[in-house]
């Protein structure tokens, strides 16, 4: 049973990625074999198929992150054929292969049933981007965070996890500040919900180990001085969701924030979640975190489509969702 599959390799130090030709018996072990109908693509899989960031830990390895689709057979009780399903985190795509492929064998522990309300493309177009969107979400309102207590902000708001968090958030009657370089998106981050859009130019950063507080939550893929710059000017006890590193990976601050007006850093790991907080998530994205603009957020593409959308991503110039149809 011959199948398409997006593989990644180092050739003479360069790595990029190909189409192939795989069989069944070319995927790794695993209790679930996966007929796959859609993927993603997230920052983490353009690092990887870019070689722009050490994320796999062997090649050749099948690309993808996330996968959604159908059980084809499984060696696990949980699970049988037909029941559908999606896999986000853990190794898949780093150091087993992923979900750039029709058919996905994984350990039936990775696995999650799909809600109710969510079919295998809505489930991609929310992905590990949107998984981490939401996980921020509910990590902060664990933490205290109503939309009573104040403005929160999204920085890198066009990118797929600001995106998200920015739809979720706005749903749920939070006022949103949305944190961009982009200024002919902020339309774009208006339809989404944004009450106001912040050019990243026009912030001044400060220098003092307190600013001004204005902020009673943020979500933060960004990292570096913009993460600093949030830990300033958060209100007393306020929580920082912080998920990425596009800005880099290093952060300068102080302890003033944390000591003196009680602040919340909270990390937010969407690889190696608890399965029951994973699940109890999704139960959210089926529900009420179910985004309401779908045909705002997401744009279609094949195999044939990843290498410029990988291209996109590492200048930049990302926007809302890509799905990756694995379909015939």
């Amino acid at each position: 049973m011959p199948f398409k599959a997006y593989r990644v390799d180092a050739v003479d130090g360069r790595v990029s990625g190909k189409i192939v030709t795989l069989e069944l018996s070319d995927l790794p072990p695993g209790d679930v074999l996966i007929r796959a109908e859609y993927s993603s693509v997230n920052y983490k899989d353009a690092l990887a198929g870019t070689g722009m960031g050490k994320i796999m830990r062997r090649m050749p390895l099948t690309g993808g992150i996330d996968v959604a689709g159908t059980v084809e057979a499984s060696t696990d009780a949980r699970f049988k054929a037909g029941d559908p399903v999606l896999v986000t985190g853990y190794d898949l795509g780093v150091a087993h292969d992923g979900g750039y492929a029709r058919y996905v064998r994984v350990p039936a522990d990775w696995v999650v049933r799909r809600p109710d309300g969510l079919d295998a493309r809505q489930a991609m177009a929310l992905g590990t981007a949107g998984f981490t969107a939401a996980l921020s979400v509910v990590r902060l309102e664990q933490n205290g965070l109503k939309p009573e207590n104040g403005p929160v902000v999204v920085t890198g708001a066009t990118g797929g996890v600001g995106s998200l968090a920015l739809e979720f958030l706005a749903g749920l009657g939070y006022a949103v500040t949305a944190v961009t370089g982009k200024a002919d998106r902020a339309d774009y981050l208006r339809t989404l919900g944004a009450r106001e859009v912040l050019l990243r130019a026009d912030i001044d950063f400060g220098s003092r180990p307190l600013e001004k507080a204005l902020w009673a939550g943020a979500v933060d893929p960004v990292g570096v001085s913009m993460l600093a710059w949030l830990t300033r000017t958060m209100q007393p006890h306020g929580s920082i969701a912080s998920s990425g590193l596009t800005g880099g990976i290093e952060l300068h601050t102080t302890v003033m924030p944390f000591i003196l007006r009680g602040i919340n850093l909270l990390g937010i790991d969407s690889v190696t979640c608890p399965m029951p907080l994973r699940l109890e998530v999704w139960r959210r994205l089926a529900t009420d975190l179910r985004p309401r603009h779908w045909a705002d957020l997401v744009h279609e593409i094949t195999l044939e489509g990843l290498d410029a959308v990988f291209e996109r991503l590492m200048k930049g110039e990302g926007l809302g969702r890509t799905v990756v149809r694995l379909m015939d």
